[in-house]
């Protein structure tokens, strides 16, 4: 069987020489690029809860997409098990600066493992070139759907736990999934944009250097 062609990503179209200290670097940042964005929340007058609150939109989901797409999927994989480890250490890299003990103790534990795989696509498909087209938003889709799903069983297994009157499928989803689509998708859309903008930019120095 013919192995599916593969292309660089936009982080190795940037800095093309492949050394330990690129690969280090480009996660160690990406890492902080994370941390960073974990903290960020904002209030989207189109994000609501069932019961009509105001859900905060954070910027993990948008950075752990974005970071997939720039770095492959071996690096990005490694750098959101280095994200991940980091926190288990005791950094206060997860959102509110949570540690380890309140985020993997807590509702949102699932949807931190679901980082890792949700990179780890949106990296495979942008190595086959879909981040080179409109076909990033589909790969970033699929990422986000992905990150739900070890997210929502963890939470519905949370809610049993703990003795949530009601706890059901049904109550999981009003609590994991339905609040947070449409943020979601701002996010991926942002996150898609700044795809093409990059590889713009890519195609105008190569143009510069050849002239």
């Amino acid at each position: 069987m013919q192995q599916a062609a593969t292309y660089p990503t936009l982080s190795a179209a940037f800095f093309p020489k492949e050394t330990v200290l690129r690969q280090a670097l480009l996660v160690v940042g990406s890492v902080v690029f994370l941390a960073l964005a974990a903290q960020l929340s904002w209030n989207l007058p189109f994000s609501h809860a069932k019961d009509g609150e105001v859900v905060p939109i954070t910027g993990q989901t948008f950075a752990v997409l974005l970071i997939g797409a720039l770095l492959g999927s071996r690096l990005a994989g490694a750098a959101i098990f280095s994200y991940m480890t980091v926190g288990v250490i005791g950094a206060p890299v997860f959102a509110d600066q949570g540690h380890f003990y309140t985020a993997f103790a807590g509702p949102s534990g699932g949807y931190i493992i679901g980082f890792f795989f949700a990179a780890i696509l949106v990296g495979w498909l942008a190595e086959r070139g879909w981040d080179r087209s409109h076909w990033i938003v589909l790969a970033m889709l699929l990422g986000n759907a992905i990150l739900y799903v070890p997210g929502l069983i963890w939470l519905n297994a949370w809610t049993h736990i703990i003795n949530i009157p009601g706890a059901d499928w049904s109550l999981t989803l009003d609590l994991g999934l339905w609040p947070f689509i449409a943020g979601d998708l701002a996010k991926l859309v942002a996150a898609a944009l700044v795809l093409p903008a990059g590889w713009s930019i890519v195609e105008f120095m190569r143009g510069g250097s050849s002239k």
